[in-house]
């Protein structure tokens, strides 16, 4: 029986530790089958679009950590570029269009996202650059004769691409990590008792969003870390 452990010609590890990539990838599921629950219990079609975009981009953002679907490179980008012309929209969308952010809360809560949507186009990007495919380890940059193969295929090389736009991807490091310490304060912050049963489920989901965002935007802020060696 052969072993099931993916070796280093098939993973795009973060990390030179398994562990880590499984322990980020797991994350990165369970956020997505959250917003899918989410968006199947949305009432409103833009809440459904909404959750189903952010269920779509934790999938994606998982596939990226073990160089899955290589050959659809280009559809990810393309769909993850409309997303972010989506929440752009909505958060510029007149206050009449009630079924679109509104408040200036709401409203910046679409433009992070949409800039969330844009920074996984680009990371997709970055890593598809044809003669950057490596392990995936960032500190080690060492490219092994397995995805070398690949990336000469035919297919669009998926290698984590960690020798271009080091700058770029410093800064999104620097805006993700402090977007996921807001996010961590705001989860951790402590509210009035609530007197109904509404208010109290409210305030849960949001608890739980804070803790999905803080979540991500780690991720995130980790995976834009290993480029910019």
């Amino acid at each position: 029986m052969s072993s099931t452990i993916p070796t280093s010609e098939s993973v795009i590890r973060v990390f030179n530790i398994p562990a880590i990539t499984w322990t980020l990838t797991l994350f990165l599921l369970a956020g997505g089958t959250y917003y899918i629950r989410r968006a199947i219990r949305s009432r409103r079609t833009t809440d459904r679009i909404n959750h189903a975009l952010h269920a779509l981009m934790h999938t994606l953002m998982a596939a990226m950590l073990w160089n899955a679907i290589p050959s659809t490179t280009l559809v990810q980008i393309a769909v993850l570029a409309a997303a972010t012309l989506w929440f752009i929209i909505q958060a510029v969308a007149r206050p009449q269009f009630r079924t679109f952010c509104a408040g200036t809360q709401d409203r910046l809560k679409c433009l992070y996202h949409s800039l969330t949507m844009a920074a996984a186009a680009l990371m997709i990007a970055m890593m598809a650059i044809p003669g950057a495919a490596t392990t995936g380890a960032g500190a080690t940059g060492h490219a092994t004769a397995g995805h070398n193969h690949h990336a000469m295929s035919g297919a669009p090389a998926t290698g984590a691409a960690f020798n271009h736009t080091p700058a770029v991807a410093i800064i999104l490091t620097v805006l993700f990590g402090t977007a996921a310490a807001v996010f961590l304060v705001l989860f951790l912050r402590r509210h009035q008792p609530t007197r109904t049963k509404e208010h109290h489920t409210t305030r849960r989901t949001s608890r739980t969003d804070h803790a999905l965002e803080a979540t991500g935007a780690a991720i995130m802020a980790i995976m834009f870390a290993t480029m910019t060696a």
